[in-house]
């Protein structure tokens, strides 16, 4: 292998590993077996990544466990499903960090978006269920949505915490701005689902990876924080395909599906660093600066973002929803010994029959970005 030339060596080499000499490779999934297979650095976790494992038969412990738990802490129907929640989310994340060597991402629920002091309480709680475990904070990002509420509650984590935070759902320049000048340790700018709404608004049914709205918006953001020295870091998110990956290659992290990781990890084309600091310093980019009438008329202005923000928050929301039933029916039948899968859309069907039909054609269960 040691007389290979660079240019053979690269060749043999899979995309995913030259990669990941670029850019730190994240997967995005609760499937701890996924996770193993692939070796990323850190792993990411939402509501719907959490609804799709919890409903695999080998994951039913971490279920029970979190029942369990919710149960012995008691308190009103309200205060032990929310208990339940919390804790299953932060189990699910306990497993995935013996299997990396970096971070996991916790989102704090979705329903909390305009509410910056719950968000902050959530996000705290989190954080003291991950102490009990022997986990330190440092090992944990926090997910908000990136709304003007959440990138505050970002930053008074940040400030008055020491909890990192990634902003997830972030869609526009000004979001970006907001939550570098907020100094939160993350954002999670998605990709794939701008990507989606350009391609319903205009009729056009592909785009070149250089030409890829998504990636545009990302080597923007990126652009912007490196010129002007944030510390804020970029992980590309909600990818529909390799080629958008690798048109982001030098970008500080992506969060990358397992799907994608395979189809990375079967091709041996060369891939090169598109996004470097060096490059971005000399990008024709102006400073800008945000308060929060700034940051609501600019984010407002900007209407795939506003679109995509309340509709990624809604389908985070619905899967929430959709977990909390699983978790009802499973008390309800007493561990009753069915498949969970099995018997919650029995569930919803019978005792939530317009819910049940909403969720089904606005959400698909297992949407994950």
């Amino acid at each position: 292998m040691s007389s290979l030339s660079p240019d053979k060596r690269r060749k043999m080499e899979s995309a995913l590993n030259q990669l990941k000499k670029y850019t730190v490779v994240v997967a995005d999934t609760g499937d701890f077996n996924a996770i193993e297979e692939y070796k990323p650095q850190d792993a990411t976790t939402n509501p719907s990544l959490i609804l799709a494992a919890a409903k695999m038969p080998a994951y039913q412990h971490l279920v029970d466990q979190a029942i369990k738990y919710g149960i012995t802490k008691g308190g009103t129907e309200d205060e032990e499903l929310t208990n339940i929640m919390d804790k299953l989310f932060v189990s699910f994340g306990l497993e995935i960090l013996k299997k990396i060597p970096g971070r996991v991402s916790t989102e704090v629920d979705a329903r909390l978006s305009y509410n910056k002091d719950e968000m902050v309480a959530r996000a705290l709680k989190l954080i003291a269920l991950y102490k009990v475990e022997g986990i330190d904070k440092e090992r944990i990002l926090i997910k908000l949505s990136s709304t003007w509420e959440g990138i505050q509650a970002g930053k008074e984590l940040e400030e008055k915490h020491g909890v990192h935070c990634n902003m997830t759902l972030l869609f526009s320049f000004a979001q970006a701005v907001a939550c570098a000048e907020a100094k939160v340790t993350l954002i999670s700018p998605f990709v794939g689902r701008i990507l989606d709404w350009y391609k319903e608004s205009t009729g056009l049914k592909s785009y070149e990876p250089h030409e890829d709205p998504g990636v545009l918006s990302v080597t923007k953001i990126y652009n912007y924080y490196k010129k002007f020295g944030y510390a804020t870091v970029v992980m590309g998110a909600s990818f529909r395909n390799t080629g958008e990956v690798k048109a982001l290659a030098g970008c500080d992290l992506l969060t990358i599906s397992p799907g994608l990781l395979e189809e990375l990890s079967q091709d041996h084309g060369t891939i090169k660093e598109l996004l470097n600091e060096k490059n971005a310093k000399d990008c024709d980019l102006d400073k800008v600066h945000l308060d929060e009438k700034a940051f609501r008329w600019e984010h407002n202005e900007d209407r795939m973002a506003v679109e995509k923000l309340s509709d990624g928050i809604r389908k985070f929301a619905a899967d929430a929803v959709k977990l909390e039933c699983m978790i009802k029916v499973h008390l309800d039948h007493g561990h009753g010994g069915k498949p969970l899968q099995h018997i919650t859309w029995l569930y919803l069907l019978a005792k939530y029959n317009d819910l049940y039909l909403f969720f089904f054609l606005a959400c698909p269960t297992g949407e994950s970005s």
